[in-house]
């Protein structure tokens, strides 16, 4: 009998709700584009095709098993190891095949401690205690696709900004922020960070004593959030002060609809150039 596929969408978490509806439009968004990509499995007969959420909040339209699913790393009910564990039991009773494999899809833009360290060891439990009929395979993460560049890119052309600041939470690690960095030479932006200087008033303060009066601000942030509501207010105190200063301020990149695109190329990846899946 073949063997049939799963998706579990997997994202940070957070008390605010608008990262899970974002997440759930998102996995609503891939579940169509399988229908039309010949590398991914389709939906079985009978299956629904919209996912209900492992989250506690998420609506749940049908008592059918979801083809696709999402689950968080942090702030849900249960832990990332067990929301596998019972996405995987689920599946397993409800297909009555002999195998089955779960993809999951890392919702996060950074190489960061949640994607090279967590997330392994969360799939590594959840591997131990799932029978061996079913197989989970750990794809790479969101931000390690290529074409997320041109996702920025797309979001500042139609502005007419002098300059450019790409900002994001940043860390204190030694080399962590490297990508940030390298990202926003590549846009031809300058980096800001949220946690860590160089801080947004900063910048922003920089390139108004060089003269720039048209400035672009974008969130390196896939969903909107506490952070997102801050830098907007932050933006627009700042901009207070400089009224002859327009400062274009871009959403998260959750609203792009090119994302879901993304994740099917991530799902069929079988030898990505930075976190290799891991199959137990």
């Amino acid at each position: 009998m073949a063997e049939s596929v799963a998706y579990l969408l997997i994202y940070h978490g957070s008390t605010d709700p608008r990262p899970e509806q974002a997440a759930i439009s998102l996995a609503h968004q891939f579940a169509a584009r399988i229908l039309h990509s010949p590398a991914l499995s389709k939906p079985a007969s009978g299956w629904e095709l919209f996912p209900e959420s492992t989250a506690t909040t998420a609506p749940s339209p049908t008592p059918a098993l979801p083809l696709v699913e999402v689950a968080m790393l942090e702030t849900g009910p249960l832990s990332l190891h067990q929301q596998i564990l019972k996405f995987g039991q689920r599946f397993l009773q409800a297909k009555h095949t002999r195998t089955v494999r779960i993809k999951l899809l890392p919702l996060f833009l950074l190489p960061g401690m949640h994607v090279m360290e967590d997330l392994p060891r969360e799939v590594g439990q959840a591997a131990q205690k799932l029978e061996d009929s079913v197989a989970l395979e750990l794809c790479p993460y969101l931000g390690s696709h290529p074409r997320l560049r041109r996702i920025l890119t797309e979001q500042m052309a139609p502005l007419p900004a002098e300059a450019w600041v790409l900002l994001a939470h940043g860390s204190r690690r030694p080399g962590a922020n490297q990508p940030i960095e390298a990202l926003a030479t590549h846009l031809g932006a300058i980096a800001a960070y949220w946690s860590t200087a160089p801080n947004l008033e900063a910048r922003l303060q920089e390139l108004v004593e060089a003269g720039c009066r048209q400035i672009g601000v974008l969130p390196y942030f896939l969903f909107a959030g506490g952070i997102t509501d801050a830098i907007s207010q932050q933006v627009q105190a700042f901009a207070e002060g400089y009224p002859d200063v327009m400062i274009h301020l871009r959403p998260p990149l959750a609203n792009s609809a090119a994302l879901a695109d993304l994740l099917v190329d991530l799902a069929t990846t079988t030898s990505p150039p930075t976190l290799a899946p891991l199959h137990f």
